[in-house]
């Protein structure tokens, strides 16, 4: 395994507006010298990273996507219209997405581990508060602080993958990372479902999926740990190619944090083009995550717990999605991953569209096999538009990159959240569904302009 020679930094690494608890991890005082050695840490830390992050990234999603499954309950009991519950979704979301953006910027910077486990024991304690209030405007304030607290998730995890992970596998392993996604969501849809089912109380909904979190957060704080000269590794493999800033500070020659952003992110048009596509991507792919187990019990007659392995169902076939879209976007187009969504997106629409026109009595099967379909093939762009931004923007900005297209993609939560249930609540599900096949139509046309994009931004990229 190639590797940059370690050198511990000369100058001083603590950043002065960052508190104690998150600054990012000093160079270990004892780095490893034997290349043997080296290579089986890597190997066994990567393996540590890797694992950790999916189980941390799902818990987050434990206690945000928890709201969908208590929706149909809490309109039933507590009389909120869809379009309340809609606002709900699009406040946190919006929210969600600034933050993702505020705290990229600090995670390019702090300590990936005590950054993700603050952020998850935060959640989790606003999830236990919304289990416990019993008034609308508490539930709306206490979700858009939790919005926030979402925001500290990807960020670090970002800074992991690429720290950890050259350019050059990063589709790939970041497509497995990405299955954290539909593990977190798929299981605690499953996991609320019938929670509803068998005790009709919503608030279980939000307490069970807390005290779950903060077991986990726990345990993150002792198996995480933040770059690999920290634990006494040499950078990984690749990430000083030709052209990244972060060479010449590691010689001395220190650009200020702005500059980089502006180099790596703001001027970069492919990122702006991929952040502006992934609107698209959020609007069907949370329109069947936050409205699903809704639009399944109205328009198909099914159960919530039905509903909920139906999502997760969804959510599963995601994974696959993911996993071949990051295989391809490596072996077919050099790392180019907008040229496997412009693919994606087109077969995601034929798939929403075959879900519409499914003939009523349809078999279940049948049912949950085309909405499969769906998540397979939007779940790859889902995970391509963050992995081409933070290949992009190199590990020096990759959270930064990542949180600009969040912006993006959770503003789509206008659409998704209050625009769908406004919309549905009006005119019916037909409307939703054509709301829906129209995003990934204007999708894939964003994704177009990014096709001749490079497939990351250390130097020269490897050819198609």
């Amino acid at each position: 395994m190639a590797v940059i020679p370690y050198a511990t930094p000369t100058h001083d690494t603590r950043i002065k507006w960052l508190p104690g608890f998150l600054q990012p991890a000093p160079p270990a005082p004892h780095p490893i010298a034997d290349p043997q050695q080296v290579a089986l840490s890597y190997r066994f830390w990567r393996s540590d990273i890797l694992l950790s992050t999916i189980v941390g990234y799902a818990l987050f999603y434990f206690v945000r996507k928890n709201l969908s499954v208590a929706m149909p309950v809490m309109e039933e009991q507590l009389g909120i219209t869809k379009s309340s519950l809609g606002l709900f979704l699009t406040l946190h979301g919006l929210i969600y997405g600034l933050s993702k953006f505020g705290n990229g910027v600090v995670g390019d910077r702090a300590n990936a581990r005590t950054f993700l486990v603050t952020g998850l024991v935060l959640s989790a304690l606003c999830n236990v508060a919304f289990g416990l209030s019993t008034g609308v405007i508490a539930f709306g304030l206490i979700w858009m602080a939790n919005g926030w607290f979402q925001g500290m998730g990807f960020p670090p995890c970002a800074r992991l993958m690429t720290h950890w992970f050259p350019p050059r596998r990063l589709a790939t392993v970041m497509s497995v990372w990405n299955i954290s996604h539909s593990i977190g969501a798929g299981a605690v849809v499953i996991l609320c479902g019938y929670l509803v089912m068998h005790f009709n109380d919503w608030r279980l909904c939000f307490l069970v999926p807390a005290g779950l979190a903060l077991v986990g957060a726990l345990v993150l704080f002792f198996t995480l740990r933040d770059t690999p000269p920290s634990v006494g590794l040499p950078e990984v493999e690749g990430t000083y190619e030709g052209g990244d800033t972060s060479a010449a500070a590691d010689a001395g020659e220190q650009p200020s944090f702005r500059t980089i952003l502006f180099e790596k992110v703001f001027s970069n048009r492919y990122i702006w083009i991929l952040s502006l596509a992934n609107f698209f991507v959020y609007t069907i792919r949370y329109a069947v995550l936050d409205w699903g187990p809704t639009l399944l019990k109205e328009t198909k007659g099914m159960t919530l717990a039905g509903a909920g392995w139906t999502v997760a169902a969804f959510e599963l076939a995601g994974i696959t999605g993911m996993l071949v879209g990051g295989f391809v976007t490596d072996r077919f187009f050099g790392g180019r991953g907008a040229r496997t969504c412009v693919v994606c997106m087109i077969l995601c629409g034929l798939s929403v569209f075959a879900f519409w026109k499914l003939p009523p009595g349809s078999s279940r099967a049948l049912t949950t096999g085309v909405l499969m379909a769906a998540g397979f093939f939007i779940y790859a762009p889902q995970a391509l538009v963050g992995i081409s931004a933070a290949n992009l923007a190199t590990k020096q900005a990759a959270a930064t990159a990542v949180g600009l297209t969040g912006i993006f993609g959770y503003a789509s939560s206008i659409v998704s959240g209050w625009g769908l249930g406004t919309l549905v609540q009006h005119y019916g599900w037909d409307r939703g569904f054509v709301a829906m096949i129209g995003a990934a139509g204007i999708g894939a046309m964003i994704f177009l302009l990014a096709w001749p994009a490079k497939a990351h931004g250390y130097g020269e990229p490897a050819q198609a």
